[in-house]
């Protein structure tokens, strides 16, 4: 992966612009944040998914629930 920086010189306006290849230690690290973002997203979703099935069960809305918890 191209890592592209762009450096703005506030009093000249002067801008840099670099690119360099990804170094294999940020390249794991990337994997092991996308990786972990991908299991934080999953647990969200079941968490909501398995509210959503208990306010199902109750009769109740998002809206209702969020009342009387609120």
């Amino acid at each position: 992966m191209k890592l592209i920086f762009k450096e703005v010189n506030v009093l000249t306006g002067e801008e840099t612009i670099t690119e360099r290849d990804e170094t294999a230690a940020e390249t794991k690290a990337r994997k092991a944040r996308e990786a972990e973002l991908a299991k934080l997203q999953a647990e969200a979703k079941a968490k909501e998914t398995a509210r959503q099935a208990i306010l199902d069960r109750l009769g109740l809305t998002a809206e209702e629930a969020a009342i009387l918890l609120g």
